[in-house]
């Protein structure tokens, strides 16, 4: 299946494709995300508004990027 970007998504249970360096770092982002997400509910709990946005792409000189996100955090 491909999305709106021309990518094609990796099937979820296939890793096949996958170097061991690109594993290491996917599980890496998996477990920040995972600790990001475990601070959002905190600080939403905490009683502020927290807005993910992105901040900057970050490219590499093959044609891999990534976005970055800062923080825009709101109280009442």
């Amino acid at each position: 299946m491909s999305n709106q970007s021309g990518f094609q998504d990796a099937p979820p249970d296939d890793r096949s494709g996958f170097t061991e360096d690109q594993e290491s770092a996917i599980r890496i982002l998996a477990n920040s995300l995972h600790r990001l997400n475990d601070a959002v509910v905190k600080a939403v709990e905490a009683g502020v508004t927290v807005e993910l946005m992105r901040t900057a792409r970050y490219h590499n000189a093959s044609g891999n990027w990534g976005d970055q996100l800062t923080p825009v955090i709101r109280t009442k």
